[in-house]
């Protein structure tokens, strides 16, 4: 049976760890991986996630299972964070999942379900995974423009009149913030004008919110998500937690399905009930009470979003760094979108050749598309990418 079995591609940005594993070289810089790094090179464990992983330690009496779509109190916790109060409890159906990226697959399991000639929107370009799994399940796709590789920042009349031609039910996946691989974002204004054109069209939006508190802020980089829900009369929200509290490994995440009335709320439920159950039964659930320690926990709260800010404030340092000694090594203003940009990436819009003799000439690791991760640079390190940067001619 199993010798049948195809060889798969291998993923990008996985080979490209091992290549950086491999390299021997001294001081090279890793870049590509998506992690937040502090600037001796680690991904620490926050501090709140200590003191609330200690106080479970301390009062957990049981590891029997949770609930089948998840903790309850996390599930209302979470919630409250993504969606304050735009979140309409009683049209909303809630789901603890394996990570984000499993908010993910299940949004488009439950779609696929509601709707069998489903076609999903994504931009171009969005995170691999998002077209992977979609190759995967055989679901029809379509790109819309996106990315000005002029400006490097969003192309928002290509993207409008892209998103135009969405049908009813179809499915628009949209990052709700720190836009992943390029690091350009919507305007609350434009931001509006895609709730515009949902409701013209009547396509759902499905929003990707993986990096809340690593662009503006909290509130701020939920912004757009919670315009689209409140204007949207059926909308999904996938959230992440391994960025914002550093709980990677834990995979921590929530599926949030917001529909028209409180008498379909019940069959979403269900719905996602059992996709979970056919998927991976019951969710993980010691990453899911960490964030529920700390989100009702009003001094572990304020003492995560004090660290979770400061991770913030140094990844726009780093941006307005690098942006400056790019302006200086080459006399133009041509680079200050890496200012502007937010969150951990930008794409620098250089070419597969000049990606290529970076990672040659100085041992710089970023990814193919020229995505390079800002959170990977310290102090140090700018001044050598920035050079770099120049010498290769981008």
């Amino acid at each position: 049976m199993f010798a049948a079995l195809k060889p798969q591609d291998p993923d990008k940005i996985l080979a490209l760890m091992g290549e950086f594993r491999a390299d021997t070289r001294q001081g090279k810089i890793d870049l590509g991986v998506g992690v937040y790094k502090d600037p001796t090179g680690l991904t620490p464990v926050m501090r709140a996630v200590k003191a609330a992983e200690r106080r479970i330690w301390e009062t957990e009496t049981t590891k029997s299972y949770t609930a089948l779509t998840g903790e309850p109190a996390y599930l209302d916790a979470m919630s409250r964070m993504v969606l304050a109060d735009t979140l309409d409890a009683g049209r909303t159906a809630m789901l603890s999942t394996v990570g984000g990226t499993g908010a993910i697959r299940q949004a488009f399991e439950l779609a696929r379900m509601g709707n069998p000639d489903l076609t999903v929107h994504v931009s171009d370009p969005t995170w691999p995974n998002h077209v992977s799994m979609l190759r995967f399940m055989g679901v029809p796709f379509t790109e819309y423009r996106y990315f000005d590789a002029d400006t490097r920042g969003v192309d928002f009349d290509g993207m409008l009149a892209d998103l135009g031609r969405a049908k009813r039910g179809d499915l628009v996946l949209l990052h709700g913030c720190c836009h992943n691989p390029t690091g350009a974002n919507l305007t609350t204004e434009q931001w509006a004008a895609v709730a515009d054109v949902l409701d013209r069209t009547g396509a759902v939006p499905l929003i990707d919110l993986a990096y809340q508190g690593f662009g503006d802020g909290l509130d701020e980089d939920a912004a757009g998500t919670r315009l689209i829900v409140s204007r949207a009369p059926d909308a999904m929200v996938a959230a992440s937690c391994s960025k914002n509290f550093g709980i990677y490994r834990e995979r921590t995440g929530i599926l949030l399905t917001q529909v028209a009335d409180a008498g379909a709320r019940d069959l979403a439920q269900g719905a996602m009930a059992y996709l979970g159950r056919q998927t991976y039964s019951f969710p993980p659930d010691h990453g899911a009470r960490v964030v529920q320690t700390i989100l009702d926990d009003a001094d572990l709260k304020a003492d995560w979003m004090a660290e979770l800010e400061q991770v913030r404030l140094t990844m726009l340092d780093l941006r307005r760094q690098l942006a400056g000694e790019l302006r200086d090594l080459t006399g133009t203003d041509r680079f200050d979108f890496i200012a502007r940009h937010r969150g951990m990436f930008s794409r620098l819009g250089a070419s597969p050749e000049q990606v290529q003799r970076i990672k040659d000439e100085a041992a710089i690791y970023i990814v193919g598309d020229s995505r390079l991760n800002i959170a990977g640079l310290n102090d140090q390190t700018v001044p050598v990418l920035a050079r770099a940067i120049v010498d290769a001619g981008v």
